[in-house]
């Protein structure tokens, strides 16, 4: 039958209020038979995260020390909930096993992870309590391996075999079992790769991400106050978006379910109605376009080393060498635009903090260039979208808008894919670019018709 796993972030179960919005989603449809619950976010910018205190607290522990006044804020935020939903749970020996078991885990020196996982484990027992359904220990679904990846084969196993025949199940995200025995948890933001889990180990129809936005926008807000949702989005597409810097979902998140061609519905829990924005694959029957392009993303501080050689394009191994050199020192790049004569290798400039003259000096030695140029302060913009292959004068449609907003353009890249064109603008010119690529691509005329 029809399943949806449902996974609500922090901030759509940071207070009773926000769980009751919680509770009436998935008491509206009966296919949200599995929740995936995260721990309390802030409900104000006061507040400190559960998460954070939490580590905190075995952070004092493991040092020997008390940790009550970091350990008594989260007692009482959660009591608060409990009482003000008005159910009869009993904190109390929840709470008193988890104290003892943080203090226990600080004092042998163990690593943070159970202290970590404990506001996803607790905030599930008071849902599940809420809710009147089972809860599920993640550490009897979900299970790494020695390598600290995730147990695939025993994992989906387990979940089809013990959820298959629960009606509905409250399953806390961000934890599971190490091969040790002891909890181990995923990266911060882990809750969503949860949620894609168990989605993939019950062969969910959708799985349903709740958060605080309507989806993913075409655009960063910031720069363009009322950007459009994106209804549609490819996992190819939503790649391509995450990697410029447009990010809603966990990265590790999109594997397991796009692995099992399952549609992800990001989705707001403050405006339940609003469809939000649906991942698909390439060949869904949903994979439409509103538009000729799907998003606009970018990020900043990038430097371009520029190196020019005569008769480079006959040199064998040239690109080889310069690659080589970058590899020895740590450091990835982001794009190699190339001329006959010349190669460009754009990074990010984190990753040449403090190597710059150093790598300089090794590709003056590796390749023995005519010159090297360094060109900084340049910000990134990635324009995406499946339709752009189809549609004649994209790129035509894209340049002229930023020659006409008087952005100068230093670098261009485009796949040959054709899904996305990159191009590199001076810092300063950053959201002055986006907002002419988005006046130029998106507007009210244009939405209604639809573009496979």
């Amino acid at each position: 039958m029809p399943t949806k796993v449902a996974k609500f972030g922090g901030t759509s179960l940071a207070s009773a209020p926000q769980i009751r919005k919680m509770q009436a989603i998935v008491q509206a449809d009966d296919d949200r038979r599995f929740v995936v619950p995260s721990a309390p976010g802030k409900r104000d910018g006061k507040d400190t995260k559960i998460t954070d205190l939490l580590y905190l607290c075995h952070d004092l522990a493991s040092k020997g020390l008390k940790f009550d006044d970091a350990w008594d804020p989260i007692c009482e935020r959660f009591k608060q909930i409990v009482s003000e939903l008005g159910l009869s749970l009993d904190l109390e020996p929840i709470l008193a096993e988890a104290e003892a078991t943080i203090a226990e885990h600080g004092k042998r020196g163990l690593l943070a992870d159970y202290a970590a996982s404990r506001g996803e484990a607790i905030n599930g027992r008071i849902i599940a309590e809420l809710l009147q359904c089972d809860f599920v220990d993640p550490t009897e679904l979900i299970f790494f391996s020695d390598n600290g990846r995730l147990d695939e084969d025993k994992t989906y196993a387990t979940i089809s075999e013990r959820l298959g025949g629960v009606e509905r199940a409250i399953v806390p995200g961000f934890f599971g079992l190490g091969p040790d025995g002891n909890v181990k948890t995923f990266s911060r933001g882990g809750s969503d790769v949860t949620g894609a889990i168990v989605a993939r180990g019950v062969n969910a129809t959708v799985y349903e991400n709740w958060t605080d936005v309507h989806g993913l926008l075409i655009t960063d807000p910031r720069i363009v106050p009322g950007a459009f949702t994106i209804e549609t989005v490819t996992y190819r597409e939503l790649r391509e978006l995450s990697y410029s810097g447009a990010s809603v979902l966990h990265d590790e998140a999109v594997f397991p379910v796009r692995q099992a061609n399952i549609p992800v519905n990001i989705r707001n829990t403050n405006d339940p109605e609003h469809p939000g924005t649906l991942i698909v694959s390439n060949d869904h029957e949903s994979a439409k376009q509103s538009y000729q392009i799907t998003g606009i993303a970018g990020r900043k501080d990038f430097t371009i080393i520029q190196i020019e050689k005569a008769m480079m394009n006959s040199e064998i191994g040239f690109g080889k060498r310069v690659l080589g050199v970058l590899a020895d020192f740590g450091v990835s790049f982001e794009h190699i635009p190339s001329g006959i004569d010349t190669l460009s290798v754009v990074i990010e400039d984190t990753a040449l903090e403090g190597k710059l003259d150093d790598i300089i000096a090794a590709l003056q030695a590796a390749v023995k260039p005519d010159n090297i140029d360094i060109d900084n302060n340049l910000a990134l913009i990635a324009t995406v979208g499946r339709g752009m292959a189809k549609q004649t004068g994209t790129s035509a449609k894209l340049f002229s808008a930023l020659g006409e907003a008087n952005v100068n353009i230093r670098m261009i890249d485009q796949g040959s894919s054709e899904m996305n064109i990159i191009v590199g603008t001076d810092v300063q010119d950053f959201e002055k670019a986006v907002k002419a690529i988005y006046a130029a691509f998106i507007s009210e005329d244009s939405r209604p018709r639809a573009l496979s």
